[in-house]
C-alpha cells in the first residue's frame, strides 16, 4: 500500500515549535493580559522589521486587515477598485462590504498575477486605489503597477495573504504599495494557530487610524474618535506567531527546495509555475495546470496523494457575486480556474514526499 501523503498536516508542520509555543502560551496564561498585550506589540515591531517596513498593526485576519485598509482611506460610497479577476473571494468582499465597487482585471495566464498591460484601461474617473493579490506565493509585477498607480493617483493596497516573505529584487511584498494586508491563517507560510492577520503600512497618521478602527475606533479606552470595529489579533496567536516568525526564512527556504523538485522533475505534460529572475517565490501554493485536472486529482488520490484546488470557481461566478459582479466575463481567470491543481508542498513534508508525488504524476496517462 503507498504512504499517505496529505496536501497539508498541521501537525507536522508545527512540531518543530511545540514546546516553545507551551511556554509561550504559560508566559500569557500567567501575565493575565490577553488583549493587545506586549506579545502583540512586540510582533508588530518584528514583522514591520522583517518586511522592511515602517509600522504593523495586528488584527484578527487578513480579511479584516483589507477592510481596515479600505476604512482608513475612505473613498467614497461605490470608487472603484482595480483587482484582479481570479483572487480568492476575500479580496472581493473587502471591496464589496465598504460599499465599493471592484473592478475585475484579467491575470497573466504565465504568472496567474493581475496582468499591469490590462490595468491601465480599467482606470475611470471613479478609480481609487488597486488592489494587487501575489497569488501563491509570487509577487505581483509591482514595478509595472506602482508607475500606474502614481500617474492616475491611486492608493495600492497589497493583498500578501500568501506572499509572506516573497520579494522582488529583495524588497518584500507588503512594503511596495500604501498598505500591505497579511493573513496568519493556520496553512500560512507563517501560519498561526487560529485567525490572525495584520496591515502593513508607511504613513505614521494611517497607522494611528488603523489602531483605532481595529479596537472599536478607540485610542484610548472609553473615547471613540471614528467609525471603528473589534479587529483585533489575539495575544496568544501574537505569542506563536513570533516563535514562527524566527524560522519563517528557514520554512520558505525549505518549501523553495521542495518547489525545485517539482519544476526539475515533472514532465512537459503539466504546465507548471514560472521563473522569474529577480522574483524571489515562497511557494504558498505550488499549482501546476493541466486540462485533464479533475481525472489528475482523482488518479493521485487512488494513490493516497492529497491535492487541493485553489480556487475551483471563479468570483464572478460565486453565488454571493450575482448582481454586483457575475456580468463580467473573465476567460482567463475561467481557464486557470477550470485546469489548476495544488501539490502538496509543506513545512511538514519532506523531500522523499516529493519525489513519491513526481513519480507517481508522471505515471499519469496523457489522454
Amino acid at each position: 500500500m503507498n504512504r499517505e501523503i496529505f496536501y497539508e498536516n498541521l501537525i507536522k508542520t508545527n512540531q518543530p515549535f511545540i514546546e516553545d509555543y507551551k511556554r509561550s502560551f504559560s508566559k500569557t496564561l500567567d501575565s493575565g493580559w490577553f488583549i493587545l498585550g506586549e506579545n502583540v506589540s512586540y510582533f508588530e515591531k518584528e514583522f514591520a522589521d522583517y518586511l522592511g517596513g515602517n509600522f504593523c498593526a495586528g488584527v484578527a485576519s487578513g480579511l479584516d486587515a483589507l477592510v481596515i485598509a479600505l476604512q482608513v482611506c475612505g473613498f467614497p460610497k461605490g470608487s472603484e477598485i482595480i483587482v484582479p479577476s481570479n483572487t480568492y473571494i476575500a479580496t472581493i468582499l473587502a471591496i464589496v462590504n465598504q460599499g465599493l465597487k471592484p473592478v475585475l482585471v484579467e491575470p497573466d495566464i504565465h504568472t496567474y498575477n493581475i496582468d499591469p498591460a490590462l490595468i491601465e484601461e480599467k482606470i475611470t474617473v471613479n478609480t481609487r486605489a488597486i488592489m494587487p493579490v501575489h497569488l501563491y506565493g509570487k509577487c505581483c509585477d509591482m514595478d509595472r503597477i506602482l508607475p500606474l498607480a502614481q500617474r492616475h493617483n491611486l492608493k495600492v493596497i497589497e493583498d500578501c495573504a500568501q506572499a509572506h516573505g516573497a520579494a522582488i529584487n529583495g524588497k518584500k511584498a507588503g512594503n511596495f504599495g500604501d498598505f500591505g494586508a497579511f493573513s496568519f491563517y493556520p496553512t500560512k507560510n507563517l501560519g498561526a494557530l487560529g485567525d490572525g492577520g495584520a496591515l502593513c503600512m508607511k504613513n505614521s497618521e494611517d497607522y494611528e487610524k488603523a489602531k483605532a478602527i481595529r479596537n472599536y475606533g478607540s485610542r484610548i479606552k472609553y473615547y471613540n474618535e471614528v467609525i471603528g470595529v473589534n479587529s483585533r489579533l489575539d495575544e496568544i496567536q501574537a505569542g506563536f506567531l513570533r516563535i514562527k516568525l524566527r524560522h519563517l526564512d528557514q520554512i520558505n527556504e525549505h518549501k523553495r527546495k521542495l518547489a525545485k523538485i517539482y519544476l526539475a522533475k515533472l514532465n512537459d505534460q503539466f504546465i507548471k509555475p514560472v521563473n522569474q529572475p529577480c522574483f524571489f517565490d515562497v511557494f504558498h501554493i505550488f499549482n501546476i495546470r493541466l486540462n485533464h485536472r479533475d481525472q489528475l486529482k482523482s488518479f493521485l488520490l487512488e494513490k493516497n496523494i492529497h491535492c487541493e484546488i485553489h480556487y475551483p470557481v471563479s468570483p464572478n461566478k460565486q453565488e454571493a457575486m450575482k448582481g454586483i459582479i457575475d456580468h463580467i466575463e473573465t476567460p482567463i481567470s475561467e481557464k486557470i480556474h477550470n485546469t489548476t491543481l495544488s501539490l502538496p508542498i509543506s513545512f511538514g513534508h519532506t523531500e522523499e514526499d516529493i519525489h513519491i508525488v513526481c513519480d507517481v504524476m508522471n505515471k499519469f496517462p496523457l489522454i
